[in-house]
């Protein structure tokens, strides 16, 4: 069978891949469109698309066509994440290793969010998510996701990944969805196939090494690796597993998964690693590579230092706080500049030592500026799951009222009863945030982020 738009030598260099069927690859290629997914927040309930299940995923959907996300006010409120579907084996993957001890994870090339968000679903409020991303210009989408999800027990930060070495056997978790060659994209992404090489695949490979030997330190022993790419490359997946277990002491992890499913279970040539290849034409879902390994020797440790407070906080301000969270003496408050923050309590000392050796760009929650004793709320309160309602006014909106909303437009055939400070919701759930007046309305919703498109579809 031809493959009219594959680079040069692309489909020779897959010959060899465990798993590969170059006919049903190429037919994938030609003759399937990409499918649609996408994945419920279990902390915000929706009822469910009348699509199927991603079967290695609880919470994830295809649908049957690809609405206009954009116009739909629940994908603003954080209530479900558009997906590729291969990408959601890393729930599985984690649902699979992670006991019941508290536990801190890190997604250090996380923009634009589909696996921080993926990773927090599966965390409980006394577990920990750092989201970091390496460009700078990639972290405020990767923020915004974040704050759509809604859980405090989440910090983001912009570093390097030889950054985090020294935080010596901090992490519990790590997730290294590496810079790839991209292979595994051709379907949704023809363009990506201009990319490739194997002079690109091998200059990959030499990032993914350093990449991972430099965070490497900030696991702890018998913490677990998990390692992705959206390559199909021998290079870049199953020889990577082989340097990681020459390099260093890791134990490889099987992954159960159903023959139905249609994953490619692959083995390393040296160490018998264990990995999970997605190809289109066997799942129904783009090109995905991973693997999971726990390490099995301890690096080092973080020595003992003094923390800082972030601010130093003055309690009676933060009394005034207090009563826009739910299970408010739970939280730790402090201040950045003139906002009050607040992260889950258990995190405080976590917060202090990242704050020292990071650089943060979200830490829990924004809950916004005192004015006197009145607080001026920020967005980040009004999406978060620790939002207490019942302290502020809400206005339910129609769907084209909260479109309004968003784009910042004037909202049409809004009765307004009240005045003061209200949640605009959908459905329930939250947008944002209005300061409803007498005879109109101040729209608050981040001019950043609002919606520019004028037309649906």
């Amino acid at each position: 069978m031809n493959a009219p738009g594959f680079p040069p030598n692309f489909l020779s260099q897959l010959s060899g891949s465990p798993g590969f069927d170059r006919e049903n690859f190429i037919e994938a290629h030609q003759s399937a469109d990409a499918p649609t997914s996408i994945r419920l927040n279990p902390f915000k309930k929706i009822p469910p698309p009348t699509g199927n299940h991603v079967p290695w995923c609880g919470e994830g959907y295809y649908l049957d066509s690809r609405p206009s996300f954009t116009f739909d006010p629940l994908f603003h409120a954080g209530c479900y994440y558009v997906q590729e579907a291969s990408s959601m084996f890393i729930g599985h993957i984690l649902n699979h290793i992670k006991g019941d001890e508290p536990a801190k994870a890190l997604d250090l090339c996380a923009a634009p969010g589909g696996k921080s968000t993926l990773i927090s679903s599966a965390l409980k409020s006394n577990d920990l998510l750092v989201a970091n991303e390496i460009i700078k210009t990639r972290v405020p989408v990767l923020t915004d996701n974040l704050t759509r999800w809604g859980p405090s027990n989440t910090i983001v930060t912009n570093n390097d990944p030889k950054d985090f070495s020294r935080l010596k056997g901090f992490f519990d978790i790590i997730l290294v969805d590496a810079p790839c060659s991209g292979s595994g994209m051709f379907r949704k992404d023809p363009d990506a196939m201009n990319e490739w090489s194997k002079a690109n695949v091998n200059l990959c490979q030499q990032r993914q090494e350093r990449i991972l030997a430099d965070v490497y330190p900030a696991l702890k022993e018998d913490g677990y690796l998990i390692y992705s790419t959206c390559s199909y490359s021998v290079a870049e997946n199953e020889n990577i597993l082989d340097w990681l277990c020459d390099t260093f002491e890791l134990e490889s992890i099987q992954i159960p998964i159903q023959s139905e499913w249609g994953i490619v279970e692959s083995r390393s040539d040296a160490h018998q690693a264990w990995g999970y290849r997605f190809y289109p034409g066997k799942v129904k879902g783009e090109g995905l590579f991973a693997a999971c390994l726990r390490k099995k020797e301890n690096t080092g440790e973080m020595p003992n230092t003094k923390y800082k407070e972030q601010q130093k906080a003055n309690y009676k301000e933060a009394d005034l706080v207090k009563p826009y969270l739910n299970d408010a003496d739970n939280h730790y408050y402090f201040k950045v500049n003139e906002d009050w923050l607040a992260i889950d309590k258990v995190h405080k000392e976590s917060l202090a030592t990242l704050s020292q050796f990071l650089y943060l760009k979200k830490s829990g929650v924004r809950i916004g500026k005192l004015a006197g004793r009145d607080l001026i709320p920020d967005h980040e309160l009004a999406l978060s799951l620790i939002i207490n309602k019942n302290q502020s006014l809400q206005t339910e909106l129609t769907k084209e009222q909260a479109i309004q909303y968003l784009r910042r437009d004037n909202i049409t055939d809004l009765i307004i009863n009240d005045k003061g400070w209200s949640l605009m919701t959908y459905d329930g759930h939250p947008l944002g945030w209005a300061k409803l007046l007498p005879n109109r309305i101040n729209n608050y919703y981040p001019k950043e982020i609002r919606i520019f498109s004028k037309a649906e579809g």
